[in-house]
């Protein structure tokens, strides 16, 4: 049996498939190619979930680049920092919810959202990478601000995820930020979905909750909005 032309040699199978796969992962971050995501009654169905996932990843975005934007200054935007860092878990905890529902009812076969089908398999494969380390990444800044200045362990572990998220998360909005902007209808008309009502009210909650838990995170991070993660020498003399 051959692939696409190839002699039928397991190499050449196996290069066949990933030329397939890399032509259809470009072709989707590129928007020549989209899946078709059928609709629901009431909750739009993979559709409605698609829709959901493109406005909580298009707001994490947002925050990521705020939050980037403090490390160009961190000793002075310390606290803006944290609040931005902590504004991030609510959201970044229902995109990884949203995404696990649409993997769950594909893997356990509901008709609409096997229909859907699943992404190209690079980005099936990045998928779980994007979720640990960003996971990790806001996980280890709580603990850090927890824990204060002093964990200089924690810090590490900090850099570290940091390190892991910039890449995983850099190859999946490189993949995926054309097709998040043309569902969530950034620049176009999209057409309604049942079940606007409910995700609006999952967003706008989970934005409360990410701004009240903010606020009381900073009320806790007073050793570092103090300036004690500086050294002696930083404290005295300035950068």
């Amino acid at each position: 049996m051959t692939i696409d032309g190839d002699d039928g040699t397991p190499d050449a199978v196996s290069r066949a498939r990933w030329r397939r796969w890399a032509g259809q992962t470009l072709a989707e971050a590129t928007g020549r190619r989209h899946r078709v995501d059928p609709v629901a009654p009431r909750t739009g169905g993979p559709a409605g979930n698609a829709r959901l996932t493109a406005w909580t990843g298009l707001a994490l975005l947002v925050l990521f680049l705020a939050e980037i934007g403090t490390l160009l200054d961190l000793d002075d935007y310390v606290s803006w920092h944290i609040a931005i860092g902590t504004l991030l878990v609510p959201p970044a905890l229902l995109k990884t919810v949203t995404t696990g529902w649409r993997v769950l009812r594909y893997y356990t076969h509901r008709p609409a959202y096997r229909q859907a089908g699943p992404p190209p398999l690079p980005l099936r494969v990045l998928g779980p990478l994007v979720v640990v380390s960003t996971l990790a990444l806001l996980g280890t800044g709580l603990a850090l601000v927890a824990a204060g200045p002093e964990a200089t362990s924690l810090l590490t572990l900090h850099k570290i995820a940091t390190a892991a998220w910039v890449i995983t998360t850099g190859l999946h909005t490189l993949g995926r930020i054309l097709p998040a902007l043309r569902i969530a209808g950034i620049g176009r008309e999209t057409t309604p979905l049942p079940g606007r009502t409910a995700r609006v009210v999952i967003l706008l909650l989970t934005l409360a909750v990410a701004g009240l838990t903010a606020t009381l995170v900073l009320t806790v991070s007073h050793p570092w909005a103090a300036g004690q993660h500086l050294t002696p020498h930083q404290a005295t003399y300035g950068r």
